[in-house]
Parts: C-alpha cells; structure tokens; sequence
C-alpha cells in the first residue's frame, strides 16, 4: 500500500471527527486497508472498544452504479432480523467532505472467510459437505426473503432483470474498453454478448438477489459460537460443524433472478473434474477435495430449498462468467488510468480473453454443469 493511495481512501482527522460526533468519544481509534477484495475498499476500524469495518468505493472514475455501498448500508438494514445471517450496520454517511466518497460503518465478524483455502478444522469430507450446504441453503434463505415485509418492495425492479443484466454489464464492458482497446482487443466477448441477448430466458422467478454471492463473500464463524451478536471473541468455543455467520459485499443487491445469483455462485465453485481456471489469483481449487459438493448436488439442493428450477442454466453460468469479464476490463482499465494499486489489475490484460474463452466453451457445451 502506496501512503499516496491511503490518503485517497481516508482523512483519518476528518473521520476520527465524525465518527466522535455520531458514536461518542473514545480513547483508542485505529484504522488499516484490507488488501483482501479487489472493488470496494474495506478498512478495518477499532474505535474505543468496537471493532468494526468500513466499506467505501476506490477512487477515481468509476462504472455508474457499480460501487454503491449506500446500497449496502440499506438492504443489511433491512435483514437485520430476518434468517440472513449479516454484520449488524451501524450508520451511513453521504458527506463526501468526511473521507472524499460515501461509506458506511458495520460491526466487525469472528470467524473465516474461505478464499485460499480451508481451516484445518473443517479440513475432514463432513465439515466440506456442510460447507457447501450451509453456503446454498443461506443464498436460498436470502432467495425466500418476503421484500416487502422487510421495506425493499422498491428496491428494484424485478421483471425484465435479467434482460438488463446482459445490457448493463455489455455497457460496462464498453465502458472499459473505451481505454483498454489501446492496449488489446477482446473479440470473443463481442460474441458471447450477443449469444446472451438472443437467448435471455422470457420468464424468471422474483426474488431479493444479492448479485455478488459467493463462497469468499460470505464468513464462517467459530460454532459452538452462540448467535449473540455482543459476544466477545474469548468466548467462542470450537466448532463441531461449520456455520455460516455472515454475508458481505451487498453492493449489487437488487430485486431480480435468484438463478442469477445461482449462476454467480456456481461460476466459482470447482469440481474436480474442471480445466485450468481462467482467473487463479479469484479462483480457489480446495473445494474439489473430498467431501465437497459437486456443482450439481449445490443446484439441486437450492432447488429442493427454494422450489425454483434452475432452467437454462448454460445461460446463466455463461451470463456469470460474461460479467467476470466485464469486472476484469473495468479492473484492467482502473490500472491503466492509476486508480488502483492491486497487484491483480494488471494481469487482467491475459485473465479476460481466457474468461471470454470460458463463456464461450460453456455456450457450446464443452464444460457442463
């Protein structure tokens, strides 16, 4: 982390002010970057005895709608006391003279979250297989959210979403390559595009989406854990299977498809079976060890959940893998203008074309479900 880039994300003087104003004053106050994810920036806080998180878009130029965490702060509101596991938010702030964008303040979690591998406790074909169980049952738990009793009738628009799916990430797409067809083309992704728009299903199921689920975007906690919130770390036995505590990264949430979320999900999960991934520094590969669900049991356990179908489901892992894509120029082009340190954006420049590549096997059936 550049000290250039840090001062961009915060004013420590100017938020240590406000957060004294909204929550009291306190004698310790620390804040450091969490290098982990790779669009919103998450900082983690220690404001007197709190542990807590901050979630703020990076800077610079962004794709519209594509970092908003006030969207966040007011969905996780809604689901405080629903079965959706999720940090509890604390407050939202719109004042861009504070740290120089919005953010929002939610409490920190205990627990693991799975990118590069797994714990050794849940290293055993049991703990593997109640992993993935409790990953699906959770993203259906979100899919049978009644919205409108939780106050999100108007949280968007659920008919034609998928369809707007395939144009807004075509459009972010476009938006990338404004500046990154200086440097290479990406032919295949034309293709894949316009396979999509020819064929979006006409009809889909309606459902809260969180629209960025996956097994990196979600935590398990310590079990024997009791579900308190106000627990204290020391007081956390070991788990005898795993639990899943929390969902994070609500930036895309919205009212559409739930078999796009299952897309998404599906588009990250390995069987052992699988090429080369096309992405490894996104890609985990422990989940194709023992004991770990395939992608078809995950399906047919979230249709058995949920009592959806999961029909046309080469569209939606196609879809899936089209808007990984799309991530990745934008990623590609926040590098090539300097707003971004990661050490991942650059790689872009060969990780797109091998997921255009995928998008396209996937359409023409040589890597099934």
């Amino acid at each position: 982390m550049t000290d250039t880039y840090y001062e961009r994300l915060v004013d420590e003087d100017a938020l240590a002010a406000y957060l004294e104003d909204q929550l009291g004053t306190v004698e310790t106050y620390e804040i450091e970057r969490h290098r982990e994810g790779h669009s919103n920036e998450t900082l983690l806080l220690t404001w007197g005895d709190h542990e807590l998180v901050i979630r703020r878009p990076p800077p610079g130029e962004t794709a519209d709608t594509a970092h908003d965490v006030l969207r966040e702060y007011r969905v996780t509101k809604a689901l405080v006391d629903t079965d959706v596991p999720i940090p509890e938010p604390v407050l939202a702030c719109e004042d861009h003279d504070v740290i120089g964008s919005d953010f929002y303040v939610m409490e920190r979690l205990a627990g693991d979250v799975l990118r590069d591998d797994e714990p050794d406790r849940f290293a055993d074909p049991d703990s593997r297989e109640r992993i993935g169980e409790e990953l699906v049952d959770t993203l259906a738990a979100i899919h049978e959210v009644d919205y409108e009793a939780v106050g999100l009738e108007e949280f968007g628009y659920p008919p034609g979403y998928t369809e707007r799916q395939v144009e807004r990430w075509g459009q972010q797409l476009m938006w990338a390559f404004e500046t990154t067809v200086e440097e290479r083309e990406v032919p295949d992704l034309y293709e894949v595009g316009s396979w999509l728009q020819e064929n979006v299903p006409e009809e889909h199921p309606h459902a809260l989406v969180h629209g960025d689920y996956k097994l990196d975007n979600v935590m398990y906690g310590p079990a024997g854990r009791d579900a308190s919130r106000d627990e204290r770390a020391d007081d956390i036995r070991e788990p005898a299977t795993p639990e899943l505590v929390g969902v994070f990264d609500w930036e895309m949430a919205t009212l559409g498809d739930p078999r796009a979320d299952l897309g998404w999900m599906l588009s990250y999960w390995r069987d052992p079976k699988d090429p080369d991934p096309a992405v490894p520094e996104l890609t985990a590969t422990f989940m194709e060890r023992e004991g770990y669900p395939s992608r078809l049991e995950l399906v047919e356990r979230w249709e058995s959940r949920t009592g959806f179908e999961f029909a046309d489901e080469r569209f939606y892992r196609t879809l899936a893998v089209y808007k990984l894509a799309a991530l990745g120029e934008m990623f590609f082009r926040r590098y090539l203008e300097g707003n971004s340190d990661d050490p991942m954006y650059p790689k872009m420049e060969e990780r797109v074309p091998a997921l255009a590549a995928r998008a396209v096997r996937i359409i023409e059936g040589e890597e099934p479900l």
